[in-house]
């Protein structure tokens, strides 16, 4: 039996989005990922401004996404178009709107094959299938929420309360999102939040909400029949409480706190509205 292809990508991966993320789950499809980052000078010196979110934290979303095997910081100065010297690679996995000829003949030099994703090859996303199997016993976990701009707050949350058994995501369908926070919401699809929330490792299976109000999971609560609710304390309101006291479901409410060493982060402070 051969060995996986050594894939590679390169990048400053700042402020991830849906189109990173299809980008890295391709890549993944060519072999074992390992994704090279960028420092905060790299970025600096390419785009004239400082990255939105620092080196540790860019570092922490890239290791929960679950096609990423592995997240190498790379050292200032080293050219974007270079690899560490010890590095070995099959592929270098690349963009189009990053394609370069510099890469590439650095690619043709060690006999590494450079591989350019299209934008169209990028686009849409294939309906998940079902969750795998859980070990007997094991409890069931769900967590609701609208997830639009997702950061390392959402990250955090999903890896503390993953611990407490199978975490199932309901994402808030976008007609709901509207009624609930007002025009301009949600920044992002349900099927693209959907996407986004799916391609973190901690998460089993990420359903869109058919309900309406505070409570738009209820349809889909009652199908999975959870043994826990997690909310965070931002969440922990709608008749929530009530709501799983009738049901016979334990209510957890976590507290806001992010990853030891990153700073805390607010959708509406990110989206600015």
């Amino acid at each position: 039996m051969s060995l996986p292809k050594q894939v590679i990508a390169a990048g400053g991966f700042d402020d991830l989005k849906v189109r990173d993320l299809r980008f890295l789950e391709e890549a993944a499809k060519l072999g074992k990922l390992s994704v090279l980052l960028w420092p905060d000078e790299t970025l600096q010196e390419l785009t004239g401004q400082a990255p939105k979110f620092p080196l540790q934290e860019r570092r922490y979303f890239l290791n929960a996404v679950r096609h990423v095997s592995r997240v190498i910081p790379v050292k200032a100065p080293l050219h974007p178009d270079e690899l560490p010297p010890d590095l070995l690679a099959d592929i270098w996995a690349d963009i189009e709107s990053a394609e370069n000829a510099g890469r590439e003949k650095f690619s043709h030099e060690r006999k590494i094959a450079y591989h350019v994703f299209k934008a169209d090859e990028l686009k849409g996303f294939s309906e998940p299938g079902p969750p795998s199997p859980s070990p007997s016993g094991r409890k069931k976990v769900v967590v609701t929420g609208s997830f639009d701009w997702f950061h390392s707050g959402h990250v955090r949350f999903l890896e503390e309360v993953s611990a407490l058994g199978d975490l199932y995501v309901i994402v808030g369908h976008d007609a709901n999102i509207r009624l609930l926070k007002g025009e301009g919401h949600p920044l992002l699809s349900e099927t693209e939040r959907r996407y986004v929330v799916g391609s973190i490792k901690f998460v089993k299976q990420v359903l869109i909400s058919s309900g309406e109000g505070w409570l738009d999971a209820d349809p889909e609560i009652k199908k999975l029949r959870p043994d826990i609710y997690a909310v965070n304390e931002d969440g922990d309101k709608g008749g929530k409480r009530e709501y799983c006291k009738n049901n016979g479901i334990e209510y957890l409410v976590l507290k806001r706190n992010p990853a030891p060493g990153l700073p805390r982060r607010s959708s509406t402070d990110l989206r600015g509205f």
